[in-house]
């Protein structure tokens, strides 16, 4: 006897592309970027290749380049010319992100940014926000530093951001932005929280491109154990209680999930693929080891499979060009 269910006639190579259940799409795709306030020309990011800092005088160039594309989003981080407790460049009306933004909006009006709200490229310390003395030593002060992330919220939405992204992990981040955002008239300002945030040991590279390492201890304290889902649930389902419009997995390869998790909560789910991701990706493409255009497609598709909505990624606008051939 012969099998009447053949599985393999689904995959005959012409059909395949009819009947695939995922698909990527250059709406999908959010591209990351950093901008140094320090530099006049684009500066290469050594950890991460095919990468650059941006001076702000370029803005403008990237995102018409990026637009063309076909990349409708861009998650800015910032990096100022003088760092101090305070984080005070992060909210100054004239801190490199506003001055990107502003830029932004004038060359591309129907960009879509999203400034990542945090301190930690702004303070010498390196932490994201106020840090003082808690029962295990000095560590992030979490009520004191809401208060900073309103400041910063208030002023990037003043500058044009259509989308904020909170990253600190503070307990009542969203709530306390969602109040201040809607004091000062911007209601319609989205909250992309990065509700789920894990203490991975993916971000190194972008602590080089951001930047934002820091000079005592670490983030364990405000970030998700890598071994707690119901944690990482609950971190979720109290942003979207709180009034996120969106949620955030970081990192995403390795969460697919939490991803699947998060999605149950009802609203668009983010996956961020950080930094040490798309480093690995790019050094074994280096050497040979791998098919670099194939491992980024499978890599995204994962990501959508498991239910992201938007993908962050660094691949963003070489993904553009491989869906267009």
């Amino acid at each position: 006897m012969f099998p009447h269910v053949r599985l393999r006639r689904l995959r005959r190579r012409k059909i395949i592309p009819l009947l695939a259940e995922t698909h990527i799409g250059k709406d999908d795709l959010i591209a990351p970027l950093f901008f140094d306030e320090n530099i006049a020309g684009p500066v290469p990011i050594q950890a991460m290749p095919g990468q650059n800092r941006w001076p702000v005088s370029m803005a403008g160039d990237v995102v018409i380049r990026l637009k063309r594309a076909g990349i409708r989003a861009v998650l800015l981080f910032g990096i100022p010319s003088v760092k101090d407790a305070e984080a005070s460049g992060a909210y100054a009306p004239d801190g490199v992100i506003q001055q990107v933004t502003r830029a932004m909006k004038q060359a591309c009006p129907d960009i879509v940014i999203i400034t990542d709200l945090c301190a930690c490229e702004y303070t010498d310390h390196g932490h994201c926000g106020y840090v003082g003395e808690c029962c295990d030593g000095p560590n992030l002060l979490n009520d004191a530093s809401l208060e900073m992330m309103q400041r910063i919220a208030v002023s990037q939405a003043e500058a044009g951001a259509d989308i904020v992204a909170p990253s600190c992990m503070l307990d009542g981040m969203v709530a306390a932005i969602r109040e201040a955002l809607d004091d000062y008239g911007h209601q319609e300002v989205l909250i992309m929280s990065y509700s789920s945030k894990f203490a991975s040991a993916l971000y190194g590279p972008f602590r080089e491109a951001a930047g934002s390492g820091f000079s005592f201890g670490d983030r364990t304290g405000y970030q998700a154990p890598v071994s707690n889902r119901r944690e990482a649930y609950r971190e979720s389902e109290q942003d979207a209680a709180e009034g996120a419009d969106i949620l955030m997995v970081k990192p995403a390869g390795w969460f697919g999930d939490i991803i699947t998790d998060i999605k149950q909560l009802g609203l668009p789910v983010a996956a961020y693929q950080v930094s040490g991701e798309y480093s690995m990706i790019r050094a074994a493409a280096e050497k040979g080891w791998l098919d670099e255009r194939r491992v980024v497609m499978e890599s995204l598709v994962s990501l959508k499979r498991a239910g992201a909505d938007l993908i962050i990624t660094y691949f963003a606008e070489d993904v553009c060009r491989w869906l267009d051939e």
